[in-house]
């Protein structure tokens, strides 16, 4: 009853915003608009943001770069970070879940790497706190790259041009060529990956940059309550929250068997909690939510209203807020792929036999 009331509140609030825009002028209208947006969100950064313990350097970056497109990082010689996060078709691979060594497929859809830096920690489950943790964990998996730090630190000093390309990024040390420095380098590109998006545009204050449509898409993704969990910089990307706010999916959609956060807290608490997405780029990473089922963007935003506001959302509210969500389309850098350093005598040999299922 509290939540109703709450939201008939909203709504005559908003209502009287509206009327009181309505009296001043378009121009006022649009202001308005903005100064709620800025409220919740905030525009891409114009510089590769700063990540803590890890200094980004140009020489750092090309050698994250190098890394990684590398698929020599998977013990199989096939899978690299671009296999699953594939920079031309939304920074993510558009499978229900990615496949990886001997053909497995793995439990979740792989997210977009795009803007990933400013998520608050990693996986669809929050288990890496930084995109250094993150690039540890595929390589190590069984079902995705199936390596181990010491092959990989074996095969990375088993070329020269590697090994100077690892002196120069981390000078002074020792010994440069670590598992670590390899995980740095990774982040060091990845931070780079920043799409700047028509939204961010209109926020630092164009007004022709959104569509009547996706202003008013804007205004109901406020309103309805989407952004109590989808806000900030990245649209999403931080906070957990249960999938079933309000009413819990079907399993055909929610698998019962992948209990989310669970997994990493053990708190009964937990269960089916994930990460709240980061919408950033949502119109080109289908199919949708972590078990990949959803392969429509009206469709997601439906179950959305639905699972998390107790809402059935009508068509035409559902076809404005999906146009809101492209103009979080962003512009993708230019991507140059790299000629990688040749394998030498003393570089181990790919393993690459089939897991049978």
């Amino acid at each position: 009853m509290r939540r109703k009331l709450m939201r008939r509140v909203s709504l005559a609030l908003v209502s009287a915003g509206l009327m009181a825009s309505a009296l001043v002028g378009p121009a006022t209208a649009a202001d308005d608009l903005r100064k709620q947006a800025l409220e919740v969100f905030k525009p891409l950064p114009s510089t590769i943001p700063a990540v803590k313990g890890n200094k980004i350097t140009p020489q750092k970056i090309e050698l994250g770069k190098d890394l990684f497109f590398d698929p020599r990082l998977s013990a199989s010689g096939v899978f690299s970070c671009a296999s699953c996060h594939n920079l031309t078709t939304g920074g993510d691979d558009n499978l229900e879940t990615s496949i990886g060594h001997g053909w497995q497929r793995g439990p979740r859809n792989a997210p977009t790497v795009f803007n990933s830096v400013l998520n608050e920690a990693q996986f669809w489950d929050g288990r890496a706190e930084d995109l250094k943790a993150q690039a540890k964990g595929p390589i190590q998996a069984g079902v995705e790259m199936a390596n181990t730090p010491d092959n990989v630190v074996k095969t990375l000093k088993s070329m020269p041009p590697y090994v100077e390309a690892f002196t120069t990024a981390f000078p002074g040390e020792k010994d440069p060529v670590t598992f670590d420095n390899m995980a740095k380098a990774i982040e060091a590109y990845e931070a780079t990956l920043l799409t700047p998006a028509p939204f961010d545009t209109w926020l630092n204050g164009d007004d022709d940059a959104l569509t009547p449509d996706q202003k008013k898409g804007l205004a109901l993704f406020m309103d309805k309550g989407c952004a109590a969990c989808h806000s900030g910089v990245n649209v999403g990307g931080h906070g957990y929250y249960p999938f079933g706010v309000v009413e819990k999916p079907g399993a055909d959609i929610l698998p019962p068997n992948d209990k989310g956060r669970f997994a990493v807290t053990k708190t009964a608490g937990d269960e089916y909690v994930f990460r709240a997405a980061p919408l950033r780029n949502v119109a080109v990473t289908r199919p949708y939510f972590h078990s990949g089922k959803v392969w429509d963007l009206g469709q997601a935003v439906a179950i959305m209203g639905n699972a998390q506001l107790g809402e059935a959302l009508n068509d035409g509210d559902v076809k404005l807020i999906v146009a809101f969500l492209g103009a979080l389309t962003g512009k993708v850098p230019e991507v140059v792929l790299p000629v990688l350093p040749a394998e030498t005598d003393a570089t181990p040999r790919p393993t690459a036999e089939v897991v049978k299922p």
